[in-house]
């Protein structure tokens, strides 16, 4: 019970805080008027309010007061109820010239004046007057290089059924729109316009003044035209067609001493994604190292490339830089993003040299640097030598020509170790039923086999899965996954840990194999892929290879 009165009066405080009027909002279908025109007052509460609330007296003064209709309404949004009161009086102007219709005020909350325009005209043409363009350059003088925010707005008092807008022109500079059209609505000297909001960003390449000429919209809208006498009034197409006014850009030239590719930013920042957990790395297993520019108001394509320096112990095998940008709080934010492998060829301690950019704050005037401190890193693990980390790529119809022969052989061995096997097994059973004492021995040679078999099937049944696991990557052709599920598959079948270099040193195929995904996913060629099933390959004949070599140590079992 307690409860549920706690939970009453929640309720009862969040709906007094809820309907709470907080705003009044006024507004005229209409403005300026013609003298012979009606228009239509509209004033919006955000609350259920008592219709006499709304005092209209005091436009008895320049107005003729018509009817007034009033309407209510509540709409509720995950559970939040929002209502509202909308009066909607019918005004006629006693005599042209300008007039005040002053804030009304309900509870303390005021609404809005508006200065009205009564011509001395019967009527007025305000198709352009309710179709308008204006721009807006929110950096007026910027440098060479540097990126100019221009925002152009279109305000529509009519219907619109179609339209273009263009973009500004600018000679000798790069022009961009930067994200959506933004839609919304604003109140012009009393009356709502629908405005729809467009950003460009401005690249300049030359110093000087220069002219920004403006965007045009081009389109059809709907304008309200008296038929039939007059009595009834029809919304009919027409075109229009309107522009805003020119802008002048000053641009600055770069300072005469800069030295190297030329940035220009509000703010760069240059940060480093780098395995830290890490105390030691291996010789011959790739460390992954991003590196991220940032730039504000500033083009993806003007942030200069990143060329990290390394010591020749270390290998670098770059991905494709990604360039991207978006706007965050009506700024534009650009980044270049770099991936790189390292894979370290000898073991010792190295250090990655630091990085930085060089950049100009058109703030402070001045050259700034974004730096990454370096790093040290230690490496353990045998010397590896050049041609293990990336052996040389051999011509395939030539390099794989003998290995449908070896396979051939090899599979000749195996079925002559599987009768060998047979052999033996069956004079096991010869000796146990001629003798009890060779019963015996035959015993304990079975239990020693089937323990030895145990431990075997169980291993087997790791490779097995291992295997499978390889087979899963390979036919997906994900490099990375590849190279993991190799030197797990690897590591159990040999019964020791195998590195990306040990295991290149296994074979010839599967060394051509291993540098072939080390090639697609760290190499300058961005079009090559991991080829799984040249991988899956090598491991098969490294299976044949693992069967021959037990042949040629079974054969001594079998008697003469």
């Amino acid at each position: 019970m307690v409860k549920q009165l706690l939970l009453a009066s929640a309720l009862l405080v969040f709906s007094a805080q809820s309907f709470a009027l907080s705003r009044i909002e006024a507004s005229v279908d209409k403005n300026p008027v013609g003298r012979d025109e009606s228009l239509i007052l509209t004033v919006v509460a955000d609350d259920e309010v008592e219709a006499s609330r709304l005092d209209t007296s005091p436009l008895l003064r320049n107005f003729l007061v018509g009817r007034t209709s009033i309407s209510r309404s509540t709409r509720i949004v995950n559970f939040s109820s929002e209502k509202e009161t909308r009066w909607q009086v019918l005004l006629a102007p006693r005599d042209s010239g300008s007039f005040t219709i002053p804030a009304f005020s309900i509870d303390g909350v005021r609404s809005n004046p508006i200065e009205i325009t009564v011509s001395a005209e019967s009527e007025i043409n305000r198709d352009t007057q309710y179709l308008y363009v204006t721009s807006e350059l929110l950096s007026p003088l910027v440098y060479v290089g540097q990126m100019a925010l221009y925002k152009i707005k279109l305000y529509l008092g009519l219907d619109l059924q179609r339209g273009e807008i263009s973009a500004p022109e600018l000679a000798g500079a790069q022009i961009k729109q930067l994200g959506d059209d933004k839609d919304g609505s604003e109140i012009v000297d009393g009356r709502r316009f629908r405005v729809i909001e467009r950003t460009y960003g401005i690249i300049p390449d030359t110093a000087g003044e220069l002219e920004v000429k403006a965007p045009v919209f081009e389109g059809d809208v709907l304008v309200p035209s008296p038929r039939n006498g007059g009595m009834f009034n029809f919304n009919e197409s027409r075109p229009m067609r309107v522009s805003g006014e020119s802008r002048t850009l000053k641009v600055l030239d770069k300072p005469a001493d800069w030295q190297g590719p030329w940035l220009v930013a509000d703010l760069v920042a240059l940060t480093e994604e780098f395995p830290d957990h890490i105390e030691e790395f291996t010789v011959g297993t790739p460390i992954t190292r991003t590196l991220s520019l940032v730039a504000t108001n500033v083009d993806e394509t003007s942030l200069p490339a990143l060329e990290p320096q390394l010591p020749p112990e270390l290998k670098n095998y770059p991905e494709k830089p990604e360039r991207s940008s978006y706007l965050r709080e009506g700024q534009l934010v650009s980044q270049l993003k770099l991936t790189q492998a390292i894979v370290p060829m000898e073991p010792g301690t190295f250090e990655i040299p630091a990085l930085q950019v060089a950049w100009f704050n058109p703030q402070l005037g001045k050259r700034q640097l974004a730096v990454i401190a370096p790093r040290t890193i230690r490496v353990t693990g045998p010397a590896k030598a050049e041609a293990a980390a990336l052996p040389p790529q051999a011509a395939e119809p030539q390099g794989w020509q003998w290995w449908p022969w070896l396979a051939a052989i090899l599979g000749l061995g195996w079925a002559l170790t599987a009768i060998g096997w047979a052999v033996t097994a069956r004079r096991w059973k010869a000796d146990a039923r001629l003798s009890p004492a060779g019963n015996s021995r035959a015993g304990e040679n079975e239990r020693g086999f089937m323990q030895t078999a145990s431990k075997s099937n169980a291993g087997n049944v790791h490779q097995k899965a291992a295997l499978a696991e390889l087979k899963r990557a390979c036919d997906g052709n994900d490099g990375r996954e590849m190279l993991s599920a190799v030197l797990g598959y690897l590591s159990l079948r040999q019964g020791e840990s195998v590195t990306l270099e040990s295991a290149g040193r296994l074979s010839l195929p599967l060394a051509a194999a291993l540098s072939q995904i080390q090639r697609a996913l760290y190499g300058s060629d961005a079009a090559q892929q991991p080829d799984g099933a040249a991988l899956y390959k090598a491991i098969q004949m490294l299976g044949a290879e693992a069967n021959a070599s037990a042949s040629r140590e079974l054969k001594p079992l079998n008697p003469g």
